[in-house]
């Protein structure tokens, strides 16, 4: 009897993200968990001495986000402020499909977000805002009394436990649960399967023969070893 051979279909890879957009995400990402490591110590004092000296701790939590602020504003400036602007606009725009998706229909077909990705884009953006000024009112009301405003600190508080509930469901999301979990792939290496971006993100490959997507690219390269399991 002759062998039976197989042949491994090399899966189809789309653009779904551009170098500037991944930098932007992890720069935030990044900045955001050390903040929460410091924030959580300076916050709980028995791990401000278990972990370093309380100062240190609040210096490390400083210059984060002042890094953190300084890294965003020059990766916009030299980025692709193009796709940044794309995004902008695609993240602000809620058509009838993304209403119907935050109701609970979760099949109706969606663009390179899904409605709830863009009210996480949004909340993440306010949050941000709302940490790094109440964040500067605290470490310039600690050197000027005059300045101190209060409800800040129960303010800067809040965030941070709202925070940490919106940060776990992103992590389930991207670690965890199957059917999404292959969104990581997009943020890491910049594209993703096209079987997978059809199921979940049927409006954008709808989109690639207009202007309206010009992120999406096939990539031809990819291997069938690179394939990650889908619902």
């Amino acid at each position: 009897m002759g062998e039976v051979t197989t042949t491994r279909v090399r899966p189809r890879y789309v653009r779904r993200f551009t170098l500037t957009e991944r930098l932007l995400h992890w720069v935030h990402a990044s900045a955001f968990f050390v903040l929460l490591a410091t924030g959580l110590c300076l916050y709980i004092p028995a791990l401000s001495t278990t972990f370093g000296d309380r100062p240190l701790l609040k210096d490390i939590h400083f210059y984060t986000a002042i890094s953190w602020a300084g890294a965003v504003l020059l990766i916009i400036a030299l980025g692709n402020r193009r796709a940044l602007r794309a995004t902008l606009r695609e993240i602000d725009l809620f058509d009838r499909d993304d209403r119907r998706f935050l109701a609970g229909r979760t099949h109706v077909p969606q663009g390179r977000f899904n409605a709830g990705q863009k009210v996480n884009a949004i909340v993440t953006a306010a949050f941000a805002v709302l940490f790094f000024t109440s964040g500067m009112l605290l470490w310039l009301g600690e050197r000027n009394t005059d300045i101190r405003l209060e409800g800040t600190l129960y303010l800067h508080d809040a965030l941070m436990y709202v925070s940490l509930v919106i940060v776990a469901g992103h992590l389930y999301l991207a670690l965890i649960r199957r059917s999404t979990r292959h969104s990581l792939r997009g943020m890491t290496l910049g594209s993703v399967r096209e079987d997978w971006a059809r199921a979940h993100h049927a409006k954008w490959l709808d989109g690639a023969a207009t202007a309206n997507a010009p992120t999406v690219r096939r990539e031809s390269t990819a291997t069938a070893d690179e394939a990650v399991a889908t619902d």
